[in-house]
């Protein structure tokens, strides 16, 4: 059963964390698993040449898209502390302006990467033979990325009304749908590259019309047309949180700018094909932990709205520990499994020699990574932007780029495996510190003492 938005500030924080991470967790799951047969599918059926092609677009669709996940991230923290003062009309002028942003910068930036398609895939380490197959797979991907970008505001905002479960759906249909069409395209049809792309667009499509009858027919936030008028406030307001994460989602893109040509320097098309498979893991792999901070996030911005900074402080805790925990897991079974995962992907031997150990390195910290996730939700959750800024590109921006630019250098490919690991230390120090800081201050005082 969907939760309202007035039982985020109610019900048992464990069983509401449980409600609201388990559904994100499935979707995390399935678009997870979609891109890793999406990937098995390009590496088995095309080559491993295919899986470089697909590394070096999907940052470039990525980043565009991030632009909703962005606004909806953002505006979702708004709308969830709207919802939690009772400010029912600054909510729905909110979700209007979402919407608006979302489409019109999504399209404006389309547009440039259509213009300058053979500009942008080079930037993004096109290089060699890895050019022709990733200019097949981009063109169909980037006219279809308004939808996603779309899709991705949309499903923040349902997760900011309560509705996890209809989220979940959200992500699982254009799964099914990708690999079905994945099969009939490229097995079949031996369409290539166009046909993964293809199937994949057509993916979005199918995940755009299922938000838009979910707002249309289930939503608390009926819209009407004033609401759709930009309100310079809440646009602010919904610009600096979501800052923050296409702030992140734009350093994730220059960090694949700099991992691609530098795999490309030390190791040639097979060091590419490598991450991408590392890459799609990472994303698979810590689907529970990304689900947990998704669920996470209406909670605590709810509950910071409605002043109940009590509940805020228990549910920090109890993610950090849940999360903590399957991170661990998680690490275990790919330190065990890492060479029969990896042959899934592709039968190109070297790939598989080389991708094992590589594999294990970037996974190595990932059992203490809930506190850094979790903690720059928090900050993010609460309105706090410059924080939330800050330990958001803390990983990618601070450490880990500067860490893959200098350590080659010394170690030469090992030391862009190496680099993830301390990244992931060093952040998760850095966030410690803040949380703890807010955890012994700010969550500790009456009301008035923070208001």
């Amino acid at each position: 059963m969907a939760v309202t938005a007035d039982e985020l500030g109610t019900q048992d924080i464990k069983k509401l964390l449980i409600k609201q991470a388990v559904p994100s967790s499935i979707g995390i799951l399935f678009m997870s698993v979609n891109i890793l047969i999406d990937t098995i599918f390009v590496g088995q059926w095309i080559g491993s040449l295919a899986i470089a092609a697909v590394t070096v677009v999907l940052p470039i669709t990525f980043l565009i898209s991030s632009l909703g996940m962005a606004i909806g991230v953002g505006g979702g923290s708004v709308l969830s502390r709207a919802l939690g003062a009772n400010h029912k009309e600054k909510a729905l002028h909110t979700f209007g302006n979402q919407i608006m942003m979302t489409f019109l910068l999504a399209s404006v930036f389309v547009l440039f990467g259509l213009f300058f398609s053979d500009e942008m895939l080079l930037l993004f380490g096109a290089k060699g033979a890895i050019m022709e197959p990733a200019k097949e797979f981009f063109i169909p991907i980037i006219i279809s990325v308004p939808f996603l970008a779309l899709c991705m505001m949309g499903n923040n905002v349902i997760r900011a009304e309560g509705k996890a479960k209809f989220a979940m759906v959200a992500m699982i249909i254009p799964a099914f749908i990708n690999i079905l069409l994945d099969i009939i395209f490229i097995k079949y049809l031996n369409l290539g590259m166009f046909g993964a792309a293809l199937a994949t667009a057509i993916s979005y499509f199918t995940c755009f019309l299922f938000v838009f009858w979910f707002f249309y027919f289930k939503s608390e936030l009926q819209l009407k047309a004033r609401h759709f008028k930009f309100n310079i406030p809440i646009v602010k307001e919904i610009t600096e949180l979501s800052f923050v994460t296409f702030s992140r989602q734009g350093v994730v893109s220059i960090l694949a700018i700099i991992l691609n040509h530098t795999l490309y320097t030390y190791g040639g098309e097979h060091s590419v094909a490598i991450y991408g498979i590392i890459s799609r893991m990472l994303m698979f792999a810590l689907f529970p932990i990304l689900g947990i901070t998704q669920g996470f996030l209406p909670i605590a911005g709810y509950n910071y709205g409605a002043g109940n900074y009590e509940r805020v402080q228990e549910s920090v805790l109890l993610s950090i520990k849940y999360a903590a925990f399957l991170a661990t897991v998680i690490f275990v079974v790919i330190l065990i499994f890492a060479k029969p995962i990896v042959a899934i992907f592709t039968t190109d031997s070297l790939v598989i020699d080389q991708t094992p150990e590589a594999l294990r390195w970037v996974f190595a910290a990932s059992p203490i990574i809930a506190v850094q996730l979790i903690g720059a939700a928090y900050f993010q959750a609460a309105g706090k932007a410059k924080k939330a800024l800050l330990l958001t590109l803390s990983k990618q921006g601070f450490f880990l780029i500067p860490l893959v630019l200098i350590l080659p250098n010394f170690l030469g490919i090992f030391g862009v495996w190496i680099a993830f690991p301390i990244a992931d230390i060093l952040s998760t120090l850095l966030t410690g510190y803040f949380l703890k800081k807010e955890m012994n201050t700010k969550l500790i005082q009456t009301n008035d003492g923070i208001l």
